[in-house]
């Protein structure tokens, strides 16, 4: 029987890999399974490349990797950006501004690097421990990086991290794409008080990544099956053919979602490989048995 779906989306924290950033064997497997049966498997993130490099290569994946929230798109086979968009220069200046003036740690974020000047508490430090490619300045001016992909506040002084992105873009005033988050929701911050704030360039979110399917391989989004657990995994969920997000995921997540399966660091998504990409025989995506998975 002829599979209903070509490609998968898949986020990695709080969706493919556990704490210890190990992608579970069942789902390792499968997925290599699928790769080597043409389905396009794809990686989106909202990690910087150098965060999402060791994982790809745990992977042991060829295919590109959807980064920075789809500001930019990294190939494991070229080792390098194959897309790369960058904030306006002004837009840059503005949010440093911004952070500075009002005391929140700021980073800018280019390809390889990330700028930050020293923290100045301990919770600010403990938040840059799992950062990658980190270079300390002793200025502010050093933090207006040319080619800047992504410019990051943290803030203990807002009521939620949508009212601290909603006063940054206020304040910044120009296109950008946003995301937020409580810090607390990655798995290796679960104590941080810290809200996040992130800045990208003008693009679709993780949707990027069904654009890039959709040029490169001819695959329609409604071909492709989108895995995650939080808002800026949105994007690609409003668009994908189907949505599956994780059990705990965001409220917004699973509310978007078609189908909720098992807690990360399973072998749940192991599970759904093989029953929509390496088995499709065994259920009919739009038959009564999925209905009843799905809760729906």
């Amino acid at each position: 029987m002829r599979r209903s779906f070509d490609a998968i989306l898949v986020d990695l924290d709080g969706t493919l890999v556990d704490e210890r950033d190990q992608v579970h064997p069942r789902t390792l497997e499968a997925l290599r399974a699928a790769d080597a049966a043409g389905v396009a498997v794809m990686v989106a993130t909202g990690r910087s490349e150098t965060a999402t490099i060791p994982v790809l290569d745990a992977l042991g994946l060829d295919g590109p990797a959807v980064v920075f929230n789809g500001a930019g798109i990294w190939c494991p086979r070229e080792r390098r950006l194959i897309e790369e968009r960058v904030l306006a220069d002004v837009t840059v200046r503005r949010a440093l501004d911004y952070g500075l003036a009002r005391g929140h740690m700021t980073v800018t974020m280019c390809r390889g690097t990330k700028y930050v000047m020293e923290p100045a508490a301990e919770v600010e430090r403990m938040a840059l421990e799992d950062m990658t490619g980190l270079t300390f300045v002793s200025t502010p001016a050093e933090l207006a990086a040319e080619y800047a992909i992504r410019v990051t506040l943290f803030s203990d002084r807002h009521a939620d991290s949508g009212e601290f992105a909603a006063e940054v873009e206020a304040h910044v005033g120009r296109p950008v794409y946003t995301t937020h988050f409580p810090l607390c929701w990655l798995p290796r911050h679960r104590s941080s008080a810290l809200l996040v704030c992130d800045l990208h360039p003008p693009c679709r979110g993780k949707a990027e990544g069904l654009r890039f399917l959709e040029e490169t391989r001819g695959i329609p989004p409604a071909r492709v099956v989108a895995v995650g657990d939080a808002t800026n995994d949105l994007p690609m969920f409003e668009r994908a053919g189907l949505a599956v997000a994780m059990e705990g995921s965001f409220a917004e997540a699973r509310d978007a979602a078609d189908r909720i399966i098992g807690a990360p660091g399973t072998g749940t998504i192991g599970e759904l490989v093989e029953e929509l990409f390496l088995d499709p025989g065994r259920r009919d995506p739009g038959g009564s048995e999925t209905a009843a998975l799905t809760g729906s």
